[in-house]
């Protein structure tokens, strides 16, 4: 490659919509709202892109590796003068999930409404509404039976974020710090600053992801301020 095409793909690369838009060109098949998070440490086997599919609202986290080939017959060629290919399919689902320096070894397929752990190396092929970890990956939950359990704690976990921003800064959190947590008092009627707003709706909710929400979502608390206010009890005692 020459040092013009390689400028060139440098700086067609350095932003996640580039280096996505670089991945369909080498022919990696991509679907809607793919979400590469620090995609420069991201690593698609690209020797064979056409062999990696990826589906609609797929999120891939730091430092996760995606491979389509192995070299084991380095080995084979050594012992047994021989040479054996290996490559083969990965193919991921929709509304997958994938945690940080995650491995997903070739000939994998993985279906729907999957959430993959940190760290977990998938040698095998994993089904829809699940949640796996591990080395080997394998499943630990269905999809269902973890949302029940996050949703259980994610209130308590919501309120203790708030007093560790409280203890820590020594002011009274503001609105724009619980994006993670707006579910809990959201209220599309309520006016709040544009940037919280815009960062829902492009991080958190984006596509039509958020007029749904809008439409199901129930919120514990009547407004921000009656979810610090509960948060706060254990505070101000």
């Amino acid at each position: 490659m020459s040092i013009l095409s390689k400028i060139k793909l440098y700086w067609q690369c350095r932003t996640a919509k580039g280096y996505e838009k670089w991945l369909r060109e080498q022919g990696v098949v991509i679907g809607k709202n793919l979400r590469l998070f620090n995609h420069k440490s991201i690593r698609f086997d690209t020797t064979t892109p056409g062999l990696i599919t990826i589906g609609d609202n797929v999120s891939i986290t730091a430092d996760v590796s995606i491979l389509t080939h192995d070299f084991c017959s380095s080995v084979f060629r050594e012992k047994y003068h021989d040479y054996l290919p290996g490559r083969s399919k990965v193919i991921i689902g929709n509304n997958v999930y994938i945690g940080q320096k995650a491995i997903i070894l070739r000939g994998v397929t993985i279906g729907d409404n999957v959430i993959i752990a940190a760290g977990a190396i998938v040698t095998k092929d994993i089904p829809s509404d699940s949640v796996v970890a591990g080395v080997p990956a394998r499943v630990v939950y269905t999809l269902d039976e973890y949302y029940q359990k996050r949703k259980a704690v994610a209130m308590n976990e919501a309120k203790q974020y708030a007093r560790d921003l409280y203890q820590y800064r020594g002011v009274r959190p503001t609105v724009e710090d619980f994006w993670e947590e707006f579910a809990l008092f959201y209220h599309e009627e309520e006016n709040y600053p544009t940037a919280f707003v815009q960062r829902i709706k492009n991080l958190q909710l984006p596509g039509d992801l958020y007029d749904k929400f809008i439409k199901n979502n129930k919120p514990t608390y009547a407004s921000f301020e009656d979810f610090l206010n509960d948060a706060w009890k254990s505070v101000e005692k």
